[in-house]
């Protein structure tokens, strides 16, 4: 497996299999701006791409993985604990955060067998599914 960072060329491939991106133009919008500002890292296995995450700056100047998302026939193989390990090693700041909703268990089991711990809490967005945050401290290499 390859891991590294998006170019223009990989887009059509992750909005090919991001389900969301299939009916929501926002999304495909999203995922341009995030290959385009070089924050998109991808999965690839065999030529192909079979997942992507998203890591910015944008929380409060801490790492932020604001996506993973792993093409549904890839997932339970190690393919997101892979990426989202390639992303600890690639984040610039000492602290490392990220979310996802309190339905979606497979993802924090991920985060907990990597360490991620419970942070807060957010209401509201998605109407009775809360936002779970998590936080992970990583080696002070913050430039």
């Amino acid at each position: 497996m390859e891991l590294r960072i998006a170019t223009t060329t990989d887009a059509d491939a992750i909005i090919g299999f991001d389900h969301v991106a299939a009916s929501d133009v926002a999304r495909v919008q999203f995922i341009h701006e995030q290959i385009e500002s070089s924050a998109c890292y991808i999965a690839v296995i065999d030529a192909n791409v079979v997942a992507y995450a998203v890591l910015n700056y944008k929380f409060y100047d801490n790492g932020w993985i604001e996506m993973l998302y792993v093409h549904p026939q890839f997932r339970g193989q190690g393919i997101g604990s892979s990426l989202i390990r390639h992303l600890i090693n690639e984040c610039r700041t000492p602290k490392l955060f990220t979310s996802t909703n309190q339905s979606n268990v497979p993802m924090q089991r991920l985060l907990a067998t990597l360490e991620f711990a419970r942070s807060g809490l957010i209401e509201n967005l998605d109407d009775g599914d809360p936002e779970l945050v998590y936080f992970k401290r990583l080696r002070d290499n913050a430039t």
